[in-house]
Parts: C-alpha cells; sequence; structure tokens
C-alpha cells in the first residue's frame, strides 16, 4: 500500500484540472479518440486528487503531503 504524497492544495488543484479535461472531453464530440484520451486524463487526476497518492510522486520522491502534528 502506498502512502500519502499528495497535500490538499496539490489535490484541489488536480480535481480542478481534472474537472476542467473532463469537460473538455465532453465538448470533443467530433473527435472520440481524442475526446477519450483527455477523459482518460481527467480520471487520472481526479484519482490522484481524491486518493491523495501519486505514483509519479513516488518515483521522484516528491511529497506535499503534510501529516497532522500530534498533541
Amino acid at each position: 500500500m502506498s502512502s500519502r504524497n499528495v497535500g490538499w492544495r496539490d489535490a484541489a488543484i488536480r480535481w480542478f484540472v481534472g474537472l476542467v479535461l473532463l469537460l473538455t472531453s465532453a465538448a470533443l464530440q467530433d473527435r472520440p479518440l481524442v475526446a477519450l484520451g483527455v477523459g482518460f486524463m481527467a480520471l487520472i487526476f481526479i484519482g490522484t486528487g481524491l486518493f491523495r497518492t501519486c505514483p509519479l510522486y513516488t518515483l521522484l520522491h516528491v511529497n506535499t503531503w503534510r501529516r497532522p502534528r500530534s498533541v
């Protein structure tokens, strides 16, 4: 199991970009292969924002998630 490596700001940006890409994919009705590719990218962005884990960040050793402080 992977640990979280996407912070809340990063996740919000991923959600926003994913939704924009999803709307763009829906607008590309005349080019179905492009729409499929853009829609797949949108699902990747939304999924990494939802689960707060990015496999590319793991490979590059990037971590934008801050752990909660213990009291």
